[in-house]
C-alpha cells in the first residue's frame, strides 16, 4: 500500500504514467520544487513527515517506501 501510494504521488507530481519503482527521481526529471510537493503529499496521504534530505537520499519509490514503512513500524 505504501509503495503504491508513493508511486501515485510521484506520477502525479512528475507528470509521468509509466516508470519503475526503482527509477531514480532525478533521472525522471525531478528537482527540489517537485520534491517539496511530494513531501507535502506524503504527509497528507500517509501522515508521515519525511525530512527533505531523507527524500533526496531515498531517491526511488521503492527506497522511500521502505524507509516510510520502517518509520511507521516504529510508531
Amino acid at each position: 500500500m505504501i509503495e503504491q501510494t508513493i508511486h501515485e504521488i510521484w506520477g502525479r507530481e512528475l507528470k509521468l504514467s509509466d516508470f519503475s519503482d526503482h527509477d531514480d527521481f532525478f533521472a525522471l526529471g525531478g528537482h527540489s520544487l517537485i520534491m517539496t510537493e511530494i513531501q507535502k503529499a506524503i504527509a497528507e496521504k500517509l501522515g508521515v513527515e519525511v525530512p527533505m534530505d531523507e527524500l533526496f537520499r531515498q531517491n526511488t519509490v521503492h527506497k522511500i517506501s521502505t524507509h516510510i514503512g520502517s518509520l511507521l513500524a516504529v510508531s
